[in-house]
């Protein structure tokens, strides 16, 4: 009997199906299962760096991604102190040149379809919708996972599992079951609007941070410029889970009151339809991997979205998984577990100063007072360069 080369994959979002691509290049068979009966990403947009978007361009996806993505100018930093800017970073062309990959911006809906349409495109990928991880068990020849669909189970002979099934992750609590997401007590709403609903002036190719007390909003381009993304972070006790309960506009509107500058509340204003959620963390859990069976992006590691890398940190973790388990395809199954253990040891120590670098930043964003003072002189110091290269050991990241 021939071994099987089949590794499944529990989850279909951006990082399970990213790994999907990434392990069929390595001559895998996957198996995709996902609960959902057909993907509509929840959340709106997301900023993929350098690190990210290599990682993409090299899988083939640049020409689906392209017409749909923006290209941001600059992030521009802006200060409610202040009232308005205090620092442009460089982005565009001199980002890609810089890193030798885009930085985009780019809708999440827009980025899964483009994902799909590439799995669809795979002879060697099978997405399994309406289909959720159920149990698995391990036996000599590797592993039967269970997957359920309605009223029926389905069983698979896999060589690997991997949980890609978010922060609420049922492979993770088959793995460990004592690991459970740790709420921030901040709360994340975001929203959409046309891009002709805000003088032209507003609407350039541009991320907007604006940092203010105990709270911050974000604002860009997506869907090829047609909208804008507007995330705003607040204080909050609120904690349910889930990614897109509907948000009251009032409620947020004034928690950006009269002591944020005019723009920012019309941005905050011009949105019509909010959705929340309650921003969780898994805290670190030390190996991602128990035999053959291993975890991935939000399962191992949620993380504050105050870096915009957790869909960057799922692309990086499918790319390095994939060259783990490369020489294991074929009939060297055998080192599979080992592979994933040497995945997790090269993945954790940079996931975890990432993670710690965004819990900084939304510390820093959020100052108040003199505190607030001085960080904004010091990134006027700073000067745009110097404030764009720090973050050259997250930007120019390969595998």
């Amino acid at each position: 009997m021939a071994v099987t080369r089949t590794i499944v994959v529990a989850g279909a979002g951006i990082g399970g199906l990213t790994a999907a691509l990434a392990l069929a290049k390595q001559g895998f068979r996957i198996v995709v299962l996902e609960k959902a009966e057909r993907l509509e990403e929840a959340g709106a947009g997301l900023q993929l760096s350098p690190n990210a978007s290599r990682i993409l361009v090299e899988l083939g996806l640049q020409p689906r991604l392209a017409p749909r993505a923006v290209t941001p100018e600059s992030i521009n930093i802006m200060s409610a102190r202040e009232g308005g800017e205090i620092a442009r970073l460089p982005l565009g062309e001199a980002a890609n040149f810089r890193a030798g990959a885009p930085y985009w911006v780019v809708h999440r809906a827009d980025l899964q379809a483009a994902l799909q349409a590439e799995v669809d495109h795979s002879p060697d990928i099978e997405l399994r919708l309406g289909c959720q991880f159920e149990d698995v068990t391990a036996h000599a020849k590797g592993l039967t996972v269970v997957g359920r669909r309605g009223n029926a189970r389905q069983q698979e002979l896999a060589v690997a599992l991997i949980g890609a099934d978010g922060i609420w992750s049922a492979v993770r609590h088959h793995l460990f079951p004592e690991v459970q997401p740790q709420f921030s007590g901040l709360i994340a709403w975001r929203g959409t609007l046309d891009a002709t609903a805000l003088p032209r002036e507003y609407t350039s190719p541009r991320v907007q941070l604006w940092m203010g007390p105990r709270a911050h909003l974000v604002a860009y381009p997506i869907s090829g410029g047609r909208r804008i993304n507007v995330v705003a972070i607040v204080p909050g006790t609120w904690n349910r889970p889930g990614w897109s309960a509907p948000g009251e506009a009032n409620e947020i509107k004034a928690a950006f009151s009269q002591q944020w500058p005019a723009t920012a509340r019309m941005l905050i204003g011009a949105v019509d339809e909010w959705r929340r959620w309650a921003l969780f963390t898994v805290p670190d859990i030390g190996g991602w991997s128990d035999g053959a069976i291993a975890l991935l992006g939000d399962a191992a590691h949620a993380m504050l979205p105050f870096a915009a890398q957790g869909a960057g940190m799922a692309i990086e973790d499918a790319a390095v998984l994939a060259k783990a388990l490369s020489e294991c395809a074929g009939e060297n199954t055998a080192g599979i577990p080992v592979a994933l253990k040497r995945y997790g040891r090269l993945r954790r120590a940079r996931v975890l100063r990432v993670q710690r670098a965004a819990r900084r930043s939304g510390q820093i964003y959020h100052l108040t007072g003199p505190l607030a003072l001085a960080r904004d002189l010091a990134i006027k110091s700073l000067g745009p360069r110097r404030m764009l290269a720090r973050q050259d050991w997250i930007y120019d990241w390969r595998v």
